[in-house]
């Protein structure tokens, strides 16, 4: 069984020193005198000015910035995610999340943005895209895309495939059809 992710950043960050010469309390220190507000300023600075690997750089911006999983409250991403004018979506997620439990054995790892799916790995994610919208996005090792399974495309490097959802009737047979696939093909 592979590690959590939870797990696996922990590892990094205990032989981060080891493998980029500072600790991850150093690599804190120097992130906050950047005064970089976004994941992607701080990755590229990390990566450009001093040669840090993405997976690392990644990292750091992630806890840097207190957007991922492990250093706030999931309920609160997901409660952040669908509050305001997005909280009309809220039943679209789930409905999504519960079709993704249907599947089988379902980690659920919320992030600032979206939720990430996962069964060994990711699988799908779950984002509110817009005001109006939810994108559930796929990821299928070979999959013809088709005019409501389109390509991801710039939506997002981590999936195949997106789908556009904009009520809980639209989470049908279809979608759910997807949802299993992407589950046993993580598996």
């Amino acid at each position: 069984m592979s590690k959590s992710p939870e797990a696996m950043a922990e590892s990094m960050i205990a032989n981060m020193k080891d493998k980029t010469g500072k600790s991850f309390e150093q690599w804190l220190a120097i992130v906050k005198k950047t005064n970089a507000e976004k994941h992607g300023q701080i990755v590229k600075l990390l990566k450009a000015d001093h040669g840090m690997t993405h997976g690392f750089a990644n990292l750091v911006a992630h806890k840097a910035l207190k957007s991922d999983a492990g250093s706030a409250s999931t309920v609160d991403l997901v409660q952040a995610q669908y509050a305001g004018a997005k909280a009309g979506l809220k039943p679209i997620y789930d409905a999504l999340l519960a079709a993704a439990k249907s599947c089988g054995d379902v980690e659920v790892a919320p992030k600032k943005a979206y939720v990430s799916l996962r069964r060994g790995k990711q699988f799908a994610i779950i984002q509110p895209s817009t005001k109006t919208r939810v994108d559930l996005g796929l990821n299928f090792k070979d999959r013809a895309a088709s005019e409501r399974l389109e390509t991801s495309g710039s939506f997002n490097a981590m999936v195949s495939h997106r789908v556009r959802l904009e009520t809980a009737a639209d989470v049908n047979k279809e979608v759910k059809g997807w949802l299993k696939a992407a589950w046993s093909e993580a598996g």
